[in-house]
């Protein structure tokens, strides 16, 4: 087995795994609350982003075998991306995660408007916010530290016999949110593609961002082409506009050469 790999049979990480996955969770935190601020993206985005992220640079074929940073990495990502949800919610009054438009809905059916002067106007909810963000994470380790002997019990349970629960709520999820059984096909067909994906060896990551963010893009190019009475141009007359298309483009190449790159070795 690879150095790196751990065995997980025990509840607490020890003092040298905690060292040693340092500076995976300092990168992946900070990756992970880019993400959080990116509006739409929230959570999910965070952990997977950290997750490649780390993968690219820290991934020596231990990734999936045990390496402690395969699951510090997304970790880190997810609970920094809940905290930079909060940074366009609050400042743009535009959500940055499910929970963030929960909230963001709450704020205005209170009379308050998220925006730049809500600083200004209501600092104390704003600082309530960031005080009850640190509490849950406090809350959150207390609960955690009695109960993780029991989550690391449920690492042993076969497959076989875990699936069918994992099925079941992923269906009772997927279900509830519409009450609509289109959803579940959905959900059935994105299943089996996912499969296909495994098993042609195909990066699901750029799918998964895709379903994540491509509603977000839809609405913001209707809304855009609204305003401008179909009129295309409107997508390229803001420098910040160009400016990230130039930087998309760039990134792109530079993911191809190294895609090329590796097909070669």
């Amino acid at each position: 087995a690879p150095s790196d790999a751990v065995v997980v049979n025990r509840a607490f990480a020890r003092m040298g795994e905690v060292l040693k996955t340092a500076p995976t969770m300092l990168r992946c935190s900070l990756v992970g609350f880019v993400a959080g601020v990116l509006p739409g993206a929230g959570a999910s985005l965070g952990s997977f982003l950290s997750y490649v992220f780390e993968k690219r640079i820290s991934d020596r074929g231990t990734f999936g075998t045990g390496d402690p940073r395969g699951v510090a990495a997304p970790e880190a990502g997810n609970n920094a991306a809940a905290g930079g949800a909060l940074v366009p919610m609050l400042t743009l009054g535009v959500p940055g995660s499910g929970t963030t438009a929960i909230m963001l809905a709450l704020l205005i059916s209170l009379g308050i408007s998220p925006g730049p002067l809500l600083f200004a106007q209501s600092p104390d909810l704003v600082w309530g916010l960031f005080a009850a963000l640190f509490l849950a994470n406090i809350v959150l380790l207390v609960l955690n530290l009695p109960l993780v002997g029991l989550f690391t019990r449920i690492l042993a349970l076969p497959t076989w016999f875990l699936l069918p629960f994992v099925v079941m709520v992923c269906f009772v999820g997927v279900y509830a949110i519409n009450h609509s059984t289109f959803d579940l096909m959905v959900m059935t067909a994105f299943g089996v593609l996912g499969y296909v994906f495994r098993k042609l060896e195909i990066s699901l990551v750029p799918v998964v961002l895709g379903l994540l963010l491509g509603d977000l893009m839809e609405q913001n190019l209707r809304r855009a082409l609204s305003i401008s009475g179909g009129d295309f141009s409107i997508l390229f007359d803001s420098t910040i506009a160009l400016v990230i298309y130039g930087f998309t483009a760039v990134m792109l190449v530079i993911a191809i050469i190294f895609s090329a790159r590796g097909g070669r070795r």
